[in-house]
């Protein structure tokens, strides 16, 4: 099959990529870098079953000549990480509507199946766990924008379940929850490499609030297997799935396990969110999904456990940082 991945250059994309790839499968990718990174698909450029657009998915004529020689379409681009989100709402916004509405329309042309990548910020303020697919969605008022991101995926979902209902579009809904791994950046808020990152440095590790609040984080190993599955499983078209980890630890528990881990000598603090973010900034104290739809449906199961996460980011950001130490260290005329 011929794969589009919208957000390929980012950090669930080029996971998906590379996955895609050694399936045998042919692998599109359109980003505009703006949130990922082209060194994540660097190495892909030599397979010849790889290729890619460096263009915003709102290039609208460039985007359906993408679509016409796809068979799915998987769509993950999307303004990510708590820090963008409050700092460039409009972006937000307008990136994830209007980005989600381009890839709608152009697949709708032709029938091609859309698989939408949603959030499980879309529950909002639920204090109820573990969530549920039906679950109702308990927002924050249009007053705080950090509920903006919330907002616009739900409308992505409405909108990839209308073309389905409506004009028959085939569209696939997941919800994401906390996933992680390799490659993955700390510049918009990710806590995993962040505070891998501090500890490898011996800096001080940051925690935002009181450190009580828990999640759930998944390995994108795990997710990306069950992004697939659900695509070439016809029973999953029309529905929404929440795709995550039921392990839950709390962020101050999380930071001291990546402290211990990598036996720094790193201080932990903690930033209250007026501080770390903006006055009047609302956090859920739990998040945790209902798996029960996935699993029956393709046998979905993490096989990777936090202690698996915290060591493939380990040493994917130690090996980063070597090879930025070997590059510094370079005579000015070496090549690369």
């Amino acid at each position: 099959m011929n794969i589009l991945i919208t957000g390929g250059a980012g950090f669930i994309g080029s996971h998906l990529a590379e996955y895609l790839l050694k399936m045998g499968e042919h692998v599109q990718v359109i980003d505009d870098l703006s949130t990922g990174s082209f060194e994540n698909i660097s190495h892909l450029k030599l397979n010849r079953n790889f290729s890619y657009r460096i263009a915003s998915i709102e290039n609208e004529e460039l985007l359906a000549e993408m679509v016409d020689v796809a068979d799915v379409i998987i769509h993950l681009a999307a303004a990510v990480g708590v820090r963008l989100i409050v700092e460039s709402p409009v972006r937000t916004i307008e990136t994830n509507i209007s980005g989600t509405e381009a890839v709608l329309r152009a697949a709708a042309k032709k029938k091609k199946l859309v698989f939408v990548a949603s959030t499980s910020e879309v529950y909002g303020k639920r204090t109820n766990v573990p969530f549920h697919e039906d679950d109702d969605l308990v927002l924050g008022p249009t007053s705080r924008g950090r509920w903006s991101y919330a907002c616009s995926k739900a409308i992505d979902e409405f909108l990839a379940l209308a073309y389905w209902r409506e004009k028959k579009l085939p569209t696939i809904v997941a919800r994401f929850f906390n996933t992680v791994g390799p490659r993955q950046t700390g510049r918009y808020g990710m806590v995993v490499p962040t505070f891998v990152r501090q500890a490898l440095n011996n800096e001080t590790i940051t925690v935002f609030g009181d450190g009580k609040q828990s999640r759930c984080f998944c390995h994108v190993a795990d997710v990306i297997d069950a992004v697939w599955k659900l695509v070439k499983n016809p029973q999953s078209v029309g529905q929404v799935f929440n795709i995550g980890s039921t392990e839950e630890v709390t962020i101050l528990e999380l930071a001291n396990k990546a402290k211990d881990s990598v036996k720094s000598r790193s201080d932990i603090r903690l930033i209250p969110y007026d501080q770390a973010y903006e006055e009047g900034f609302e956090d859920m104290s739990r998040r945790v999904p209902a798996l029960g739809k996935i699993t029956n449906l393709i046998g979905y199961s993490p096989r990777r456990d936090l202690d698996d996460i915290l060591h493939d980011v380990i040493s994917y950001e130690r090996n980063r940082a070597q090879a930025q130490s070997a590059g510094q260290n370079r005579p000015a005329d070496a090549t690369v």
